[in-house]
């Protein structure tokens, strides 16, 4: 997403989203994650047919599911699809669903996707996780461990995501070693801009060690 951003910003295909993805994988990432939103003011359509084909590791594709979005993930058929709250106006996540207040809609979407109702996976959203983490990283993880282990006793699978950084997901996985996988974008970026995206991403996996 932050690649197709900075490509999107000049036009052209300058850098190049697949080749980025490739090389991520190459350099030791175990998945690739878009979210292609309505506007398409980074990943975009296109760039989720192009990618599908060629990816060696998994692909994860997330979004509100709206109809459009539906449709594309029907299409592509991903290994993981990742359903999040976003409005199309808003300019990232920054919450986790109501589960309970969107209970009936939720199950008419996974009955959508497979046979029968049910999420394979629960992501954390951590965003308040790393913001209380500077403060106080025992009280910061401490609501975060109580949902994994609900998440564990209920046989689901658990990702976590957002504001993961190389400062704070050390301590998360060190709290939360179940965890299947974590999914950072913009951090990880932003370290590549100064470490490079190949010592980044070994940097990332040290840190799941």
């Amino acid at each position: 997403n932050k690649i197709a951003t900075l490509r999107n910003a000049r036009g052209g295909d300058v850098p190049n989203v697949v080749k980025v993805a490739l090389d991520c994988e190459s350099f030791g990432a175990e998945g690739i994650t878009v979210h292609p939103r309505p506007d398409e003011r980074h990943i975009r359509q296109r760039d989720v047919y192009d990618l599908r084909p060629l990816l060696r590791t998994e692909f994860n594709i997330e979004g509100y599911p709206a109809p459009e979005f539906i449709d594309l993930v029907l299409k592509v058929k991903p290994h993981q699809v990742t359903l999040v709250p976003d409005s199309p106006t808003q300019l990232t996540s920054n919450a986790g669903w109501d589960t309970k207040q969107n209970l009936e809609f939720l199950t008419e979407v996974l009955e959508t996707f497979a046979a029968k109702a049910g999420a394979d996976r629960v992501e954390l959203y951590t965003e308040p996780y790393a913001t209380a983490y500077p403060q106080n990283k025992e009280a910061a993880v401490a609501p975060f461990v109580e949902a994994a282990k609900v998440a564990r006793s209920l046989g689901l699978g658990l990702n976590a995501g957002h504001d993961l950084s190389l400062v704070n997901l050390n301590y998360l996985y060190q709290n939360i070693p179940w965890m299947d996988e974590v999914s950072i974008g913009h951090s990880l970026i932003s370290d590549a801009l100064y470490l490079g995206l190949e010592r980044t991403i070994q940097e990332y996996k040290n840190c799941l060690r």
